[in-house]
């Protein structure tokens, strides 16, 4: 008697019901599960440097030491950056709420003039107490605190791998005669997420350094702070540029108007618009190797499941995943073409 096959349905919703209780999972020890991947991505990121320590026969505690001090020394600069941003922003804020009740006096205004109902506003001005920026400031340093500790559990973790990468490396090699498609698929996977986040670092870099100096010139209050929020933001796929824009905007609505405001949204916008619209594709090309669409549910997905890490992680984590599950099966072309959003070869 022969075995019946089962039926393709079935397959695929016993597959989507196994990806559901994985991501619940996940996201039941997201504080754990998101310091490592970060931890791997950053040792993905610096693997080259390794690389050419061990290509010029350095001794293994500095091949090993460098790449760790580099990540480091890159993660405490942010930290360092934000604490003492996120400082001047706790004794700047309260003093904005004057500026904040008088724009809501001029909007209520201006809905009037034109015959519009203002029950909306009267009641955000009534709503509106000046001591819940007290309450915004400590919510801020509260997820400070919470960086910082999970930045030590990233730092050893990054430390461990670190440790083990050669031997890692080694073992992956080993396995190439038995599962090449499968070695092959983690190949590309580091390869992808090591262009992509370089490219994007770079081209991140330059866009916060063009913010930084727009902000400047327009007189915004804590430049740098809004300089490193476009940095993280840059890794953040279709609306990191809202990210970084929406804090910075509306600070500059509060202390400069809405004039300031609305030239800090061209400035942002012309800089993005002319490095991720023009510049950026010509360098990182097809190295994402997801289309727009996956890209996007990919953001959703993983920011439910780990949270704002999850964000920023989404491309690296939803390239490990197609690694795993898509590209490591030679039998999955039609699957490869379906996500990268590109016709398969013939």
């Amino acid at each position: 008697m022969r075995d019946q096959a089962l039926p393709r349905a079935l397959i695929i919703l016993v597959g989507i019901a196994g990806a559901v209780i994985a991501l619940f999972g996940i996201r039941e020890v997201a504080p754990i599960a998101g310091p490592v991947v970060l931890a791997l991505v950053l040792v993905i990121a610096v693997a080259p440097v390794r690389g050419r320590l061990g290509a010029r026969r350095a001794p293994v505690w500095l091949q090993v030491a460098v790449p760790f001090l580099i990540v480091v020394l890159v993660l405490l600069a942010m930290v360092g950056i934000l604490t003492f941003s996120i400082i001047q922003l706790a004794s700047l804020l309260p003093s904005y709420a004057g500026e904040f009740q008088q724009l809501l006096a001029d909007a209520q205004r201006w809905a009037a003039s034109y015959g519009l109902g203002n029950d909306v506003l009267t009641r955000v001005m009534q709503a509106f107490d000046p001591s819940r920026l007290f309450g915004l400031v400590q919510t801020l340093l509260g997820s400070l605190i919470g960086v910082l500790s999970g930045l030590f559990l990233v730092v050893v973790l990054l430390l461990a791998m670190c440790l083990d990468a050669p031997v890692t490396a080694k073992i992956v090699a080993a396995g190439e005669d038995r599962r090449p498609q499968l070695v092959t698929a983690l190949a590309t996977f580091t390869h992808k997420t090591r262009r992509y986040l370089i490219v994007s670092t770079i081209f991140g870099l330059m866009n916060a350094i063009l913010d930084v100096i727009a902000l400047s010139l327009l007189d915004v209050p804590l430049p740098l702070l809004w300089g490193v929020l476009a940095l993280i933001a840059n890794y953040i796929p279709n609306i990191g540029f809202v990210v970084a824009l929406l804090p910075p905007a509306m600070l500059a609505l509060l202390d400069g108007g809405v004039r300031t405001m609305v030239l800090v949204i061209v400035a942002y916008t012309v800089i993005n618009v002319v490095i991720q619209s023009f510049i950026l594709p010509k360098f990182l090309g097809d190295a994402v190797g997801l289309s727009t669409t996956m890209t996007f549910l990919s953001l959703l997905v993983w920011t439910f499941v780990l949270g704002p890490l999850g964000a920023i992680l989404a491309i690296p984590l939803s390239l490990l995943i197609r690694a795993l599950l898509i590209d490591s099966d030679p039998s999955a072309t039609w699957a490869q073409a379906l996500v990268s959003g590109s016709l398969p070869d013939r």
